[in-house]
């Protein structure tokens, strides 16, 4: 019941937003396509910032702009072939928040309908675009630099556990593009750091499950999760797991700090998603040739309640430069 009831206050599930959309296009109406693989409560959250975004720029859902939401709930192969009906349905602006994988398949779909992402994988790397400054094409939107953030991360993951000398790294290989240059900087920083990372393969429920007990046997001394929209669908099983093994663990965004994870170092994402919104907007207004944005603002978070079951003393320091410690 409260996955029907999430959809219907979205105002945009599956079998409501075909008619709506259509309705639009007849009477004139831009139409924004919504492409992201993952369950839409997930991101509940997040929605009203998206809006935000939009309504800062002059549109407002279902009365200058109608939007067509799209969930493939983590079926990454299904990304193609909802990314052409939107294009068949001759979208206005085609917006990606948050997935590599969904730009690239509309990417792939389309030359003309811009898209609008916002990730962090490098987007030159993953051939979505041609530079930040001149993405050239039909793509744009924001870099939030959040693989670059892992050796950061991984920094204060030893300064919160500095006894641990191995960390233990969850990657989602299904993500190539994304895994291949996080782990590149997390190995970089771990040998600056004199530490050992071993590296665990992690890309449905029942790995996530596996990787922790391995690493309880292996007594590995903390976690580091690579940024990944999987591992973000996940955060409640991977904050719980670490919890039950107390194991402590550093992630990529507040969201997981949120639901009981120890600590978090990455941007925003409501200000993010906001940000996607502006440009979606922009872009509406007949805007070109708009240069991929870069996150500028990120922020650390703590949660005291999950140091204090893990028996952990925050280094004065960690708390002196955290934006939010949840007591």
């Amino acid at each position: 019941m409260r996955r029907r009831a999430f959809i219907r206050l979205l105002g945009a599930a599956a079998a409501l937003t075909w008619p709506l959309g259509a309705r639009a296009q007849q009477s004139g109406m831009p139409v924004i396509g919504f492409l992201r693989p993952s369950a839409p409560e997930s991101v509940a959250h997040l929605l009203p910032a998206f809006r935000a975004g939009l309504k800062e720029i002059g549109f407002v859902e279902g009365q200058n702009v109608a939007i067509e939401y799209r969930w493939p709930e983590r079926q990454d192969d299904r990304l193609r072939e909802i990314a052409a009906e939107l294009v068949r349905r001759q979208m206005a602006v085609i917006v990606t928040p948050g997935s590599t994988a969904a730009a690239l398949a509309a990417k792939a779909e389309t030359t003309t309908i811009p898209i609008v992402f916002s990730i962090g994988t490098d987007p030159v790397k993953a051939g979505l675009i041609a530079s930040l400054n001149r993405p050239g094409g039909n793509v744009t939107g924001i870099y939030q630099l959040s693989s670059n953030l892992v050796g950061k991360r991984l920094g204060l993951l030893h300064e919160m556990v500095p006894g641990a000398t191995t960390i233990a790294v969850l990657v989602n290989p299904t993500n190539a593009v994304n895994a291949d240059s996080a782990v590149e900087e997390v190995q970089a920083a771990a040998r600056s750091l004199g530490l050992e990372i071993k590296l665990f393969a992690t890309s449905n429920n029942r790995d996530i499950d596996a990787a922790f007990i391995e690493i309880a046997h292996q007594r590995i001394g903390a976690v580091l999760t690579i940024p990944d929209v999987f591992f973000t669908s996940r955060r409640v099983q991977l904050a719980t797991l670490a919890s039950r093994f107390a194991i402590p663990a550093m992630y990529s965004i507040r969201e997981f700090a949120e639901v009981g994870g120890l600590m978090s170092y990455g941007e925003n994402l409501a200000d993010q998603w906001r940000r996607v919104g502006i440009y979606a907007g922009r872009v509406l207004k007949g805007e070109k040739n708009l240069p991929v944005e870069q996150s500028a603002r990120f922020e650390f978070v703590i949660n005291m309640q999950t140091a204090r079951a893990f028996n952990l003393a925050i280094p004065s320091g960690l708390l002196a430069i955290a934006d939010e410690v949840i007591e």
